[in-house]
């Protein structure tokens, strides 16, 4: 049934290639102001296709909206193993990380 669940969902993804990869590591005291990851291509950014972000560690606070007020951004807590996508419209939205919380990562095992 996963697989079956699996399969039909990717085909709703529309085929992309990839055109950039940023990787950010944020310390206990990290954040990244609100902003528009605008060096993809001009293709990329004209189609909106998505970006997407894998959180790996502690949980961040992180923003976005059609703002660079952090005051008036929407706020939701990224946990290790979050999964987020933000395409089309939402491509463009101003976003960032307002901090992290420590020692939130759950330890395996």
């Amino acid at each position: 049934m996963i697989a079956q669940t699996a399969n039909s969902t990717a085909s709703e993804f529309p085929q992309i290639n990839p055109d950039i990869c940023i990787v950010n590591y944020y310390t206990n005291s990290g954040k990244l102001g609100l902003h528009q990851d605008k060096d993809e291509s001009e293709s990329s950014l004209t189609k909106g296709l998505p970006f997407i972000s894998i959180s790996i560690g502690d949980t961040a606070e992180f923003l976005f909206g059609n703002t660079r007020d952090k005051d008036q951004a929407t706020k939701i807590n990224l946990e290790s193993g979050d999964v987020l996508i933000l395409g089309g419209e939402a491509r463009l939205l101003f976003h960032g990380v307002s901090h992290v919380k420590t020692d939130t990562l759950h330890q395996v095992g």
